[in-house]
């Protein structure tokens, strides 16, 4: 990033303590060591291929948003559409505000500083260190103390940058004995651009918090995304991520148990081809005793692209009678394509139970000859078998809407491929 990218970000407006977050931010990101390869975090990454000084700012860039992107999922409990990491408009249920709910832009909300940047912390990964220096609007969803939101609250994060750097950031926070799900849509255009968004979650005691993610960039993006969720006691956090588009697609997913009996569920399905890289890093950091954590990430990889799963399961000394669970599956549909498996296990307490397991590996060919056999061409076995093994993914999107355009998502991939 230039001297005129710092420029740009002094000259963003906002409240007096976002913009002490931004300058303090900033700082971090002039000394914070630039990602490449020779670091563990970033092997097997395409990181050398990011140019940062390639990229300016957003800025006030806005372009106007094709109609629809939020048409997924019908009757939201909420709606919220970002701009190039601004606000640019959002709606809540009247009934849903009665209660308390508060959903928009930090700069809008009391108290905001109370929850930007809290569950990350300052980072040890200076592309997400770049969110705090460069970013322009937060975007802040409470749920007070026993309010149980019915339906899901959608956030449509658009992009539309050709060349420059878009810092978006969603934060959560479900206080004690609440309940709330929300659905994450990521779309750009179809020009260059890199996309580090943030994403905080936090699940106070008791409390139920749902997130799915569907990242449907345009091919020519770039992004390198953090996702960092915290678990109090007796809560549970459960995340859904599917992945398609972009040209280089990175996700780090931090779950974090810190409360006794917390549960999280982590799950992701995805989908590359052409050219396309996706790279997933996880950690599921038990510091608390009697926690569960279960993860299972499944991808098909196709042509000449490649996936990357790696992941490390943490027990704490503390963290007696922990439960966690790690698996990633990856079907090859091309000699050419492929996928890095890397699950570890770091253990410091004897009383627990944890496993990992990974495979690699073309379609089943008695499954496909199974269906040809019947009549089904190669096209749409191929579709149905992958469908198949995507199905306790999809099982757990919180809407039907979800699972039909997923599956859409799909059948595009496989229609393009043969």
């Amino acid at each position: 990033m230039s001297s005129q990218t710092f420029a740009a970000s002094a000259a963003l407006d906002g409240p007096d303590w976002f913009r002490q977050f931004r300058q303090a931010g900033t700082e971090a990101f002039a000394a914070a060591t630039r990602p490449d390869t020779d670091q563990e975090i970033w092997r097997y990454s395409r990181i050398a291929d990011l140019d940062l000084d390639g990229f300016g700012p957003a800025g006030s860039l806005v372009l106007p948003v094709p109609d629809g992107l939020d048409a997924d999922l019908a009757d939201p409990a909420g709606v919220a559409v970002v701009e190039n990491g601004r606000v640019a408009r959002c709606r809540l249920s009247p009934e849903l505000a009665a209660k308390g709910v508060r959903f928009g832009s930090a700069a809008g909300l009391d108290h905001a500083e109370q929850y930007v940047g809290q569950v990350i912390g300052r980072s040890e990964d200076a592309l997400a260190v770049a969110n705090d220096a460069f970013g322009s609007d937060p975007l802040v969803l409470v749920v007070p103390r026993g309010v149980t939101v019915g339906r899901p609250i959608v956030v449509v994060d658009w992009a539309s940058a050709p060349g420059a750097a878009v810092f978006s950031r969603l934060v959560v926070r479900a206080e004690a004995g609440s309940s709330v799900s929300v659905v994450h849509l990521q779309r750009s255009d179809s020009e260059r651009c890199w996309l580090a968004p943030v994403v905080e979650l936090s699940a106070a005691n008791d409390a139920r918090l749902g997130y799915t993610v569907l990242q449907d960039l345009g091919r020519a993006a770039w992004q390198t995304a953090t996702l960092v969720a915290e678990a109090h006691q007796q809560s549970t956090v459960d995340v859904v991520a599917a992945a398609f588009g972009g040209e280089y697609a990175r996700l780090r997913l931090d779950l974090r148990m810190l409360g006794r009996g917390a549960s999280g569920n982590l799950a992701a399905l995805y989908f590359a081809d052409g050219e396309q890289m996706f790279d997933f890093r996880t950690l599921q950091d038990h510091r608390a005793p009697d926690c569960r954590s279960d993860l299972l990430f499944k991808g098909v990889v196709d042509d000449r692209s490649h996936s990357v799963y790696s992941g490390m399961i943490h027990v704490r000394p503390e963290a007696r009678g922990t439960n966690a669970f790690q698996t990633n599956r990856n079907i090859k549909l091309s000699d050419e394509a492929w996928a890095d498996s890397v699950p570890n296990l770091q253990i410091e307490n004897n009383d627990v139970r944890c496993s990992h397991a990974s495979t690699v590996g073309p379609i089943d060919e008695e499954q496909r000859f199974y269906l040809e056999s019947r009549g089904v061409p190669t096209r749409r076995a191929e579709q149905l078998i992958v469908s198949g093994f995507f199905d306790d993914v999809a099982a757990r999107l919180p809407a039907d809407e979800l699972r039909t355009r997923i599956a859409a998502l799909v059948g595009a991939k496989l229609g393009e491929q043969r």
